[in-house]
This record gives C-alpha cells, sequence and structure tokens, in this order.
C-alpha cells in the first residue's frame, strides 16, 4: 500500500515528544511495516501501586448481578461525535464529517442515533445527517465516542456508567472537552456513575456478555494511563467495576499508534464462544501488527472463556493493500472495527471487491436476522479508526 509523505501516524510519531499531539488524531491500530517487536506480556508480580488512588481489592461482582452486555444486545440508542475541530483534521475536516453522517445516517434507518455536536456547529451537522439523527449539544474535541463516553453496565435492571477518565489516550491529543463527556451524559439521561481509579477507554474492551472480557495489554497495563498498576491489579478492578469472571488478556503493541493497539481493531466476539480475529492480507510482509495479530491466535487458541468454553476462531484477511480505496500511513484496513446495530452490522468496505464480499459473507453467516450495512470511510480509516471507534451504543434498560 502507498503510504503519504506525511501521514497520521507520522505525525502522532513526530508531535510524541512534545508532550500532547493536536494534529491527526489516530484511534485504533492501524496496518504499518514498523519493526517493533508486540508488547511483552508483563508477569503481574505485585508492584506499587499510586498510592492516591488505591485498587479496591476484588469484588465478588457477578454475584452482586453487575453485566457488561454484548453489543449484539438490544440498544436503547447509539451515540456518535461530530468532529469539531480543524486544529485535528485539518483540511480533511469536511471530509471526515461526511463519513460520520453516512455512518449516522446508516444506523438512524435502524434504531436511535444521538449525535453529540459541539455548540454552534449544530447546522452543519443538521446538513449533513437530515432528520433523522438527533442532536445533544456537547462540548466535544473529536468523534472517537467509543473512547470518550461511559462503558455501559447492568446492575439491578438498571444501567449503569463506568467512567473510565478519558485521557486523550494517555495525554497523546487535546482533551478538555472529551474528559468530560463520560459525565456530562450520565447527567443528562439520568444513569448512575460509577468511578474507578483505572483509566481506560471503551476500545480497550470486548466481551461476550457472559463474563468473559478481551483485551490487549498494551492499552491499560501501560505507564501513561495506569502507572505503577500490575496486570493483576488492573484485572481485579476491571472484574468489579464491569461485572466480570475471566480476563483474556492479548498483548498488544505499545507505542505504535495512539491508542497503543486497542482490541477492537484485532479481535471481536462475535457471540458467545466465538471470536473474529483479524489477518494480514496474504504475502504481506510480517510487522509489529501481524504478529499480534500471531500471538492474539495462539492465545485464543488456548483460552477457554468465563463458561470454560474453548474458543472457536473465525480469521478475516485484510484487503489487498494495492486494491483499497484509502491511503495513508494510519489507514485501518481492518474488517474488525465493525458495529452491531439492533437491526444491522456496519462494516467497513474498503475497495478491494474480493475481499469485501468475503467479510460481508462471513457476517452474513454469524448474523442471519441483521442486515449487512457496508460503508466506505476511507477518511476515518486513514485517521487511524473505523465504525467501532466511532460508535458507541447504550443498552435497553
Amino acid at each position: 500500500m502507498s503510504q503519504s509523505p506525511l501521514a497520521r501516524r507520522t505525525v502522532l510519531r513526530s508531535l510524541a515528544g512534545a508532550g500532547v499531539i493536536a494534529l491527526g488524531a489516530s484511534a485504533c491500530a492501524a496496518s504499518g511495516d514498523d519493526p517493533a517487536d508486540p508488547a511483552a506480556p508483563t508477569s503481574g508480580a505485585p508492584g506499587q501501586p499510586s498510592p492516591d488512588a488505591p485498587v479496591p481489592p476484588p469484588a465478588p461482582s457477578p454475584a452482586r448481578g453487575r453485566r457488561l452486555g454484548g453489543e449484539w444486545e438490544k440498544h436503547e440508542r447509539t451515540f456518535m461525535a461530530w468532529p469539531a475541530s480543524e486544529n485535528v483534521w485539518g483540511d480533511q475536516l469536511g471530509a471526515v464529517r461526511r463519513d460520520i453522517a453516512s455512518v449516522a445516517t446508516a444506523i438512524g434507518e435502524r434504531e436511535p442515533v444521538v449525535l453529540l455536536v459541539r455548540p454552534g456547529q449544530e447546522t452543519s451537522a443538521r446538513n449533513a445527517c437530515g432528520p433523522g439523527v438527533e442532536l445533544l449539544s456537547v462540548p466535544v474535541d473529536d468523534l472517537w465516542a467509543r473512547d470518550t463516553l461511559p462503558v455501559f453496565v447492568e446492575e439491578g435492571g438498571k444501567v449503569q456508567g463506568v467512567d473510565f477518565n478519558f485521557s486523550g489516550w494517555g495525554g497523546k491529543q487535546e482533551h478538555t472537552n472529551d474528559a468530560r463527556i463520560a459525565r456530562t451524559v450520565l447527567e443528562k439521561y439520568g444513569i448512575e456513575r460509577i468511578e474507578t481509579p483505572i483509566t481506560a477507554e471503551g476500545g480497550s474492551f470486548e466481551t461476550d456478555g457472559q463474563g468473559t472480557l478481551l483485551v490487549t495489554e498494551s492499552s491499560v497495563v501501560n505507564e501513561n494511563r495506569n502507572p505503577g498498576r500490575t496486570r493483576d491489579e488492573v484485572e481485579a478492578e476491571l472484574k468489579r467495576v464491569l461485572g466480570l469472571t475471566k480476563v483474556i488478556w492479548l498483548a498488544g503493541v505499545k507505542g505504535k499508534d495512539i491508542t497503543d493497539a486497542h482490541v477492537d481493531c484485532l479481535a471481536r466476539f462475535a457471540a458467545p464462544g466465538v471470536v473474529l480475529l483479524d489477518r494480514a492480507f496474504p504475502g504481506t510482509p510480517p510487522d509489529v501488527w501481524s504478529r499480534s495479530a500471531d500471538q492474539a491466535r495462539a492465545v485464543l487458541a488456548e483460552a477457554t472463556d468465563a463458561a470454560g468454553r474453548k474458543l472457536k476462531v473465525i480469521e478475516i484477511s485484510q484487503p489487498d493493500p494495492d486494491r483499497i480505496t484509502g491511503r495513508g500511513d494510519a489507514f485501518v484496513s481492518s474488517y474488525m472495527n465493525f458495529y452491531i446495530g439492533n437491526k444491522g452490522v456496519y462494516l467497513p468496505k474498503f475497495g478491494d471487491a474480493k475481499a469485501d464480499g468475503h467479510a460481508q459473507e462471513i457476517f452474513r453467516d454469524q448474523y442471519p436476522d441483521r442486515e449487512i450495512v457496508p460503508l466506505q470511510i476511507d477518511t476515518i480509516a486513514g485517521g487511524g479508526g473505523g465504525i467501532h471507534c466511532a460508535t458507541h451504543d447504550q443498552p435497553a434498560g
């Protein structure tokens, strides 16, 4: 795949040393040729957590009834966010807004969509999305609703929201407004807020709705989010706040994209016991991302879920990089960044007709009762993300 001379991930790397990234937001691991290795799993040996924010000991959350549901369960609504800033997107702001409008209107034809819009930008959002998408005026910085909104759980028949203290992926991007979105949305809809000392993003987590979580170690056991915390400490807190009984750790990749390799571009549950896994296009030279997928494949082959079941793994190859319509060093050409709605499954199409068609057929097999809706999102993908990164489901109460 050809690469632009000043692609988004190149910009991210060049600005990371300055402390804050303000241009070229990337929200998912991208394909590339960096020679670095996937993050090595830590041993989980005891460490010294920050004294001012201690992690509570493991609590029997499932016994209390708290549960992180599967994305395929009924939604009350889907949240999205309107790209707000030329400081982030530059001359691509108009194009990425068109992509977001396309996703929002497609989902809005099948379930309620609430689009968070920076005050003063409502007219552009309404003109692009039409009357089928509800607008909510909220100060926002960027479009990545998966990461900035609360992670919704259910307990005692009520929906609650875990505020994971969004930090701009460890201080890599301006996030003054986005850091407040979780609290603002919960207050707006009268939903109880669950606090946690852990810093993370929604794209870090993938669940089967039955107590199992997939997560990349690189994105949460990381000094830029949770300094001083061991993997065991992070796992105990995730079990407490999300109502989990089993966490399957994948290594991921540290420091090579803005998210430190969120799981939602790598591996996703299609259903309890069934995992979809990203695979590089056949013949592509090995790189840091393909090695990460290889490591995930090995872990999943040996793993069992919370119910003790072995996992069925279905691999989906990326498209031919010479046939895709999008470009850029940060371009995400993984089909894993799909979104499951009430009546549809929304997945990217990249312009390689054979690969796009093969992916769509797999999704039809997995979701025979939902419409498969392919969407071209080249600007979102060029920014290092996908449809899942740009959406966030609220479960029906």
